[in-house]
């Protein structure tokens, strides 16, 4: 059965799936709706992402989309490896601006859910690095939104040197959370 394991900021939770194998290799359900019903988890998926990042360092984020667009994401490595960062943007969070990361990697199987609410980015820690995610919304450009990945005040401990970090200009230009004005709020609890 699927474990879940809440992280550091309770709402971003690490998923690892079981694989069964034998000399041939492995069989696993990456995801499977009734075990993440049962642990409170009610999202329903409506596209596949992949991203193939050729080099180490190549840092994709910290992206997001806005209401009404926004994204849960289930992010895993398909081949290689990234250091996987989620920011809390929500106002009025107890966590606002604080970060949680884990380590996905092909071999481990191991996965991050990313709710609405957090800006979301990757590092990769190996060459050819395939990463997948499920998300809870179509691509909208309209939406689309990010903040930067090398914000000072967030103080994010990647795993590249600023100078090393193979970015998009997209991300480059990226603002900085506190020149954005977020969208999100924290959702009172039973809402």
């Amino acid at each position: 059965m699927t474990t879940f394991t809440r992280l550091a900021i309770p709402d971003v939770i690490l998923v690892q799936p079981v694989r069964r194998g034998d000399d041939r290799g492995y069989f696993c359900e990456t995801y499977k709706k009734p075990e993440f019903d049962a642990f409170g988890i009610d999202i329903a998926f409506v596209q596949d992402n992949e991203s193939l990042s050729r080099e180490v360092g190549v840092v994709r984020g910290l992206h997001f989309q806005t209401p009404p667009m926004a994204q849960a994401k289930l992010v895993r490595a398909v081949r290689g490896a990234i250091f996987d960062v989620a920011v809390d943007i929500r106002k009025g969070s107890p966590t606002y601006g604080q970060w949680v990361a884990a380590t996905l990697t092909a071999a481990g199987g191991e996965q991050l859910l990313v709710p609405h609410g957090f800006a979301h980015g990757f590092c990769t820690l190996e060459p050819d690095t395939l990463v997948a995610y499920k998300v809870d919304a179509p691509y909208a450009p309209a939406n689309d939104a990010g903040i930067r990945w090398d914000d000072p005040a967030l103080g994010i401990d990647w795993p590249v040197a600023p100078g090393a970090a193979i970015l998009s200009g997209k991300d480059r230009a990226a603002p900085l959370l506190h020149d954005y004005a977020t969208p999100f709020t924290l959702e009172p609890a039973g809402a």
